[in-house]
């Protein structure tokens, strides 16, 4: 857990999403809504399972987790939101703002702490690669065909 930068996570056994986190004082905390990632569900979900992958890039461990989200103002929200602010790649402006438009625009930080026994991991893991069909995404489009700037001639 302390190298993921991206963590699958299931809310009420849902479809994986796939999540930027930050692994932080032993949980790793996530940010969802306006202007950051999608994570339906998970603002008001109690627990989740989390998937990690290794350095091989295949899965190594799904986890239950904890859900507890901050609240901005709170003691934990000052402490722990500008550090991941600080990690957060492509932030437009200073961590401080990013922080403010978080609480402005309530986006959720949420902080994912294992909560038991992992659910499965090493030789417990499925053999098959288990991928979904895509799901729909409204930034899907209709390819057109190539154009042609000349006519082709043949002999």
């Amino acid at each position: 857990m302390k190298k993921a930068a991206i963590a699958w996570v299931s809310v009420d056994g849902g479809p994986g999403l796939a999540l930027w986190c930050l692994p932080l004082e032993g949980g790793l905390y996530v940010v969802s809504g306006p202007g950051e990632q999608l994570a339906p569900g998970l603002a008001d979900a109690a627990t989740a399972a989390v998937t990690l992958r290794g350095d091989h890039g295949g899965r190594i461990v799904t986890w239950p987790a904890e859900v507890t989200r901050l609240v901005p103002g709170s003691e934990q929200w000052e402490t722990n939101a500008p550090l991941v602010a600080a990690k957060r790649l492509n932030a437009p402006g200073t961590a401080a703002d990013l922080v403010a438009r978080w609480a402005a625009d309530g986006c959720a930080l949420n902080r994912l702490t294992p909560a038991g026994a992992p659910l499965a991991e090493g030789g417990s893991l499925p053999d098959a690669s288990e991928a979904a069909v895509p799901r729909e995404s409204p930034a899907v489009r209709q390819t057109r065909k190539p154009f042609r700037l000349h006519r082709v001639r043949r002999r």
